[in-house]
């Protein structure tokens, strides 16, 4: 067991994945032996977006090497919401809806690690088992004795909150720290867990619950922190033009998923493939050098792309991107699924339905309206280079009177979806 979790800690630090950890070469030796280690993840939606796959892929590394993960979703901490780095004071949810959210993210987690695999196995815990069950008498005598406001209120998640003019922290948000320490110091004593990891914005809630534990229960136990995923650009990690990127492919369909991914920039793909991948850093390394020595569009965006979809859609998730992408390059449809189409609106494709005098228009005005030009002559210029494709097929000058036969129904992908694309980058999924 050490060779691997030396490994392990090496090859974390290698991959740029350890922001601080608490005990430092205690730490190493503490994880000789195999481990119960854990991660908490709060509902803070009915799904979990890309941020948590750094976490999640972490416990997993975890897991390989030995090591027995907890997923700990929030249903108790999830009812009061985390102040860390946050600007101003989260919504309070009702218990209904978060409960809801809370069986959603169980089901999340549960594809990232194993549950069947010996000693080691994965377990999913809510911390209401155990914070719904204290009073607020015992809670304040035998826990909120233990922590010191002075100290409190310098650690920077609040000290920032309390600086910013207009904005302060209310008591509610101010307990959040000691409800998660207490998480900490409860897993130990039932898990004998002895490792919380998580983001760096969690550096000051994990180093109370590692304090807690020893003043409660003599035990000794350690933090890890994960760096904040940033992009060189200065944007936000994990956001487009039309929202947030979700793990659930209700929310963000296994297409537009690989699409993000494939659109990462090259100043960050290669740290991303550390990141979010089980590929080593020399293969990692191996497709940078060779990128580098090629001409032309590097090969690690496809490779990431693949890997993370993978990850998180499976290999049936992954077809359907790739078959997707595909046809949407080459304007070849023939190979889509009825699914394939409604994942396309779904993802934020420009699309409508077929006005009901469509047949009475033409195809310049219904260009025009649905917005994939700005004005009809726009239209008219590509159909005199046949640069406009209804289903698959070329249309011209000619056939601008002809709407009712280019969008007759025998032409209709599966009698209701027309993909109509201008040129090479403008496209609108019509359906009657």
């Amino acid at each position: 067991m050490t060779a691997a979790s030396n490994e392990l800690l090496e090859d974390l630090q290698a991959r740029g994945l350890v922001a601080q950890m608490t005990g430092d070469d205690a730490l190493h030796a503490w994880l000789e032996q195999p481990r119960t280690l854990y991660c908490g993840f709060d509902p803070t939606a009915d799904s979990l977006h890309i941020g948590s796959l750094v976490p999640l892929l972490t416990l997993k590394r975890f897991q390989m090497a030995g090591h027995k993960p907890l997923a700990l979703v929030g249903g108790a901490t999830g009812l009061i919401g985390d102040p860390s780095f946050k600007a101003q004071e989260r919504k309070l949810n009702t218990p209904d809806i978060v409960a809801g959210w809370v069986d959603k993210l169980r089901g999340q987690v549960s594809q990232f690690i194993e549950f069947d695999c010996g000693e080691n196995a994965a377990e999913v815990v809510n911390n209401l088992d155990w914070i719904g069950q204290i009073n607020v008498l015992d809670f304040l005598r035998d826990v909120g004795k233990h922590f010191s406001i002075n100290n409190m209120v310098q650690k920077e998640s609040v000290k920032q909150r309390l600086d910013r003019e207009g904005e302060g922290i209310s008591f509610t948000e101010f307990t959040y720290m000691i409800l998660q320490s207490y998480d900490f110091a409860e897993l130990y004593k039932q898990y004998d867990c002895t490792l919380q990891i998580g983001g760096s914005d969690q550096w000051g809630n994990i180093t109370g619950g590692t304090d807690l534990t020893r003043r409660l229960h003599g035990g000794q136990v350690f933090g890890l922190t994960l760096p904040l995923v940033t992009k060189s650009d200065g944007t936000k990690f994990g956001k487009t033009e039309t929202g947030t990127i979700w793990l659930d492919p209700a929310k963000t369909s296994p297409y537009a998923f690989y699409q993000f991914w494939l659109n990462t920039a090259d100043a960050d793909v290669y740290k991303f493939l550390r990141y979010f991948t089980f590929l080593s850093v020399a293969e990692i390394n191996a497709i940078e050098d060779t990128d580098k020595a090629a001409e032309g569009r590097p090969q690690a965006q496809g490779i990431l792309a693949e890997e993370v979809t993978r990850l998180v859609h499976g290999d049936e998730g992954l077809a359907a991107a790739q078959r997707i992408t595909q046809a949407m390059f080459s304007g070849d449809l023939a190979d889509l699924s009825e699914t394939d189409l409604e994942q396309l609106a779904l993802d934020g494709l420009p699309s409508g339905d077929l006005p009901s005098d469509y047949a009475d228009k033409p195809l310049t005005s219904l260009l025009a309206e649905c917005g994939m030009v700005k004005a009809a002559r726009e239209a008219k210029d590509a159909l005199g280079r046949k640069a406009v494709f209804i289903n698959g097929t070329a249309y011209g000058a000619e056939d601008n009177m002809n709407a009712s036969v280019c969008f007759a129904v025998e032409r209709a992908l599966y009698d209701r979806f027309y993909l109509v694309k201008l040129g090479k980058k403008k496209n609108f999924l019509f359906s009657r």
